[in-house]
């Protein structure tokens, strides 16, 4: 009877690889309603990232641990977004309804369902769930419908030699968002009105830990009299003072809180777009800023790529470490361009430098 229990934490097995606990993630609402999608992606190595297309009608499957496969489905619409180490999976991307998924580590607190005959029929990996929300549903209210009807099976990726240890993010085009988290008792799902993501620990405990920041504002503080003397503020930004600045996932979701809840509307969705990398550009890591050491060998973590996803114009933008020009992807004009075929992107480029000296006006 305990055979579907779910199995332990996989905490442990985060010793073997490089530490990737600091993606972040926001949403931006644009004044003529354009609702965007943003986060960056951190890694200990390169995860070799592609733009993946995926057409509706695609045939997809999930997998299971002993290399079986698992639930069958046909996409009911088109999506595409990044994936990662030549997997047919999404880590962060949107379809053609305005949907966006995003997977984020979650190490420490991912629990998975133990695999088994009764399930198969149902059952993914946790890397694949992105592609089976983009694939099928439309909207946050559907996805709240349909979340736990499949379970989430510990599949090792073999680039981390583990089962990926994720949770996930989903915005929709009308500015709505939940989390889904693959917990001890299966998965659980909760609304997300700031539309912000990070990382470990749950979703519901980052929300209680915002508690502690009531007193931070965007206002500069006054100056106040003490003992007969007036005492101002040092410089800009006084309101913030206080602000965590590490790196850490609970600092992040305070700080990108903090960001996104301040900025300013956007008049059009490409302009918040622009706005959501300047956003991101705060918890941008360079190599050498974040690291470990382990067996001797020394593991440092970067800000791989960033992402915005505009959910009204349905366009994805990237940038990268090596390319910090934005790029951009017309979800319509690639799932044409595919031609029914789920067909691949590169990712990779030089940062283009502007020889400026002459132009002059």
């Amino acid at each position: 009877m305990f055979r579907s229990l779910l199995v332990g934490s996989l905490v442990a097995a985060l010793s073997v690889v490089p530490a990737a606990q600091a993606c972040t993630g926001i949403r931006l609402i644009a004044k003529d309603g354009g609702v965007i999608a943003a986060r960056t992606l951190e890694f200990g190595f390169d995860l070799h990232s592609e733009v993946l297309v995926v057409p509706a009608g695609a045939a997809l499957s999930g997998s299971l641990p002993d290399g079986g496969k698992g639930i069958s489905y046909t996409t009911k619409y088109g999506f595409l977004g990044a994936n990662a180490e030549g997997l047919t999976a999404i880590v962060d991307g949107l379809n053609d309804q305005g949907l966006y998924v995003g997977l984020f580590y979650f190490p420490g607190y991912a629990s998975y369902t133990e695999a088994t005959k009764e399930n198969a029929a149902r059952a993914m990996a946790p890397h694949e769930y992105g592609n089976w929300l983009l694939g099928n549903f439309a909207n946050v209210e559907e996805v709240k419908a349909n979340f736990n009807k499949v379970v989430l099976v510990p599949v090792v990726v073999e680039a981390i030699e583990q089962a990926a240890p994720v949770h996930f993010v989903v915005y929709d085009r009308s500015g709505k968002s939940v989390v889904i988290e693959p917990l001890e008792h299966g998965l659980k799902i909760y609304d997300n009105p700031l539309g912000v993501m990070t990382n470990s620990p749950t979703f519901d405990w980052h929300m209680t830990n915002l508690r502690n920041y009531v007193n931070l504002s965007a206002v500069n503080v006054p100056p106040i009299g003490v003992g007969g003397i007036k005492l101002a503020q040092l410089g800009q930004g006084s309101g913030l003072r206080g602000l965590p600045g590490d790196f850490t996932p609970p600092s992040r979701f305070v700080r990108a809180v903090a960001f996104a809840q301040s900025a300013i509307p956007s008049d059009t969705a490409a302009k918040a777009v622009l706005q959501a990398f300047h956003i991101l550009n705060n918890f941008d890591i360079p190599f050498g800023a974040v690291r470990e050491i382990d067996n001797g060998q020394l593991h440092a973590e970067a800000t791989t790529w960033t992402s915005a996803s505009d959910l009204k114009n349905l366009r994805w933008f990237f940038k990268t470490y090596d390319d910090q020009s934005i790029h951009g992807v017309d979800l319509a004009k690639a799932l044409g361009a595919a031609q029914g075929k789920i067909r691949h992107i590169t990712m990779d480029s030089s940062q283009p430098v502007a020889d400026v000296s002459t132009n002059f006006k």
